[in-house]
């Protein structure tokens, strides 16, 4: 467009629009990265991906689902995913299911990064741990997410002091914020955002209350309550159910069955992925499987073709047996079992995903069930009480003591749970007997010889 050439109304409104929601996407972006912060991978994984032409890159600009094959991550030399595709359609609701520490979060978090080829136009949002505090509202910490209706609001506040100063040129651009701000429903921003908060049990002082004075689980809520204000095209959840009670689970529940943007989310909770899962996507031997339906269906289908991999597979070993009895060496009789299983693969792809793709014979590997192994070190015997609070109490500056002259030990064969509802200090007790609190009164004493306490909060 040349320079001196004056623009239309219809064209500077146009361009204003591509200004603001750049704008809004840089720092989508910036929120994209793990609401409260925390997402960089660093230099820890490697990704290969399989080039693409330029009408490929082309129909990527513009794409609504996402397609990306043939791709590998890796971790310090260990192979995550290995030639895997991934296929996200635009409105399904996804369940990632694997064993842990194969590298689901692992997945997401390079979702989120868009280390894979990520269409430009969608924008993703990864919610995985509690926000960054400080003097805001839970409220306002919702509402404030959302970039574009901040600014447009400040733009119109702008434009209302200029007219009131007498300045009428910028009526016209006034009417085009107001009719942004309708269009995106800024009046209903603070309702939406409030409903969302007292589903996951803020009620209205603590809607109010500075989220620097709310423990580790209540930020999660807030960070949680933001993403799902902010309604990003893709959302990734990460154990969203871990901080909640029984009725804020209820409650995101019955949210997340009418969600109507793309949503994949990582849990262990059955009945969670039960209700609100329209697909499973299955982690396995460094591949990503496809499945329609919930959870239970899952597990149905793919124990169904357990089953007949098992068959195929014991079919398979005995025909090696076979071979070898009648006189053929190890290498000619695996030879001629591949050559059938390619004829077979081309006539029939039923079990295809099953077989070994890097193993160049294209024979079934026996299916392998996760085991999960456990290493503890037997200690030196301690006199006890090796940990113990004694007349302790504890309150942030500002707020209720949470604890009063409490009395606690423990010894080597102690086994403990502690319970409680959410916000009323559990983990604030742990960190206190980790020594990262410091007791308002009394004291926490361990055994001299006591080297290290380990947790996982």
């Amino acid at each position: 467009m040349q320079a001196n050439k004056k623009l239309t109304r219809k064209e500077r409104k146009k361009q204003r629009a591509a200004l603001v929601e750049s704008e809004s996407d840089n720092e989508a972006t910036e929120l994209s990265g793990g609401i409260g912060g925390g997402l960089a991978l660093g230099d820890h994984f490697t990704v290969s991906l399989q080039a693409k032409t330029p009408a490929q890159k082309q129909n990527l600009e513009n794409a609504l689902d996402i397609k990306v094959d043939n791709f590998s991550i890796a971790a310090q030399g260990k192979e995550l995913f290995t030639n895997a595709s991934l296929t996200i359609a635009a409105g399904r609701r996804y369940g990632l299911v694997g064993p842990n520490g194969m590298g689901k979060t692992t997945l997401l978090k390079h979702i989120a990064n868009r280390k894979l080829d990520i269409p430009s136009n969608i924008d993703i949002l990864y919610c995985e741990q509690e926000i960054e505090v400080d003097e805001k509202s839970a409220i306002d910490v919702v509402i404030l997410a959302d970039v574009k209706r901040k600014k447009l609001l400040d733009e119109e506040r702008q434009l209302m002091e200029k007219v009131s100063d007498g300045d009428l040129s910028v009526n016209e651009r006034l009417q085009e914020v107001c009719d942004e701000l309708r269009a995106i429903g800024a009046d209903a921003a603070e309702p939406r955002a409030r409903r969302i908060l007292a589903g996951l049990g803020f009620n209205a002082e603590m809607q109010s209350r500075p989220s620097n004075q709310f423990s580790g689980g209540w930020r999660m809520r807030i960070s949680l309550a933001r993403a799902l204000f902010l309604e990003p095209t893709l959302l990734l959840l990460d154990e969203p159910t871990n901080h909640l009670d029984l009725n804020a689970v209820i409650w995101l529940d019955n949210y997340l069955q009418n969600w109507k943007k793309t949503l994949l989310v990582v849990s262990h909770d059955q009945s969670f992925l039960d209700s609100i899962c329209t697909d499973i996507i299955h982690l396995d031997q460094q591949k990503l499987y496809y499945y329609k339906g919930n959870y239970s269906q899952f597990k149905k289908m793919f124990g169904q073709k357990r089953k007949e991999l098992e068959k195929e597979y014991e079919k398979q070993q005995k025909q090696l047996r076979d071979l070898k009895i009648s006189g053929k060496s190890n290498k000619q009789a695996l030879e001629k079992v591949a050559k059938g299983k390619q004829a077979k693969q081309k006539k029939d792809n039923k079990i295809d995903d099953f077989y070994n793709e890097e193993n160049k014979m294209n024979l079934i590997q026996r299916p392998k069930d996760y085991v999960v192994k456990f290493r503890f070190p037997d200690p030196p015997a301690l006199n006890p009480p090796i940990l113990g609070a004694h007349d302790v109490s504890f309150g942030f500056p500002g707020r209720p003591m949470l604890f009063e002259n409490v009395n606690f030990g423990i010894d080597l064969s102690s086994r403990i749970a502690i319970v409680g509802p959410n916000g009323v200090g559990k983990s604030t007790f742990l960190k206190l007997l980790l020594g990262d609190l410091e007791p308002t009164r009394g004291e926490i004493r361990k055994n001299h010889r006591l080297v290290k306490i380990y947790a996982f909060l």
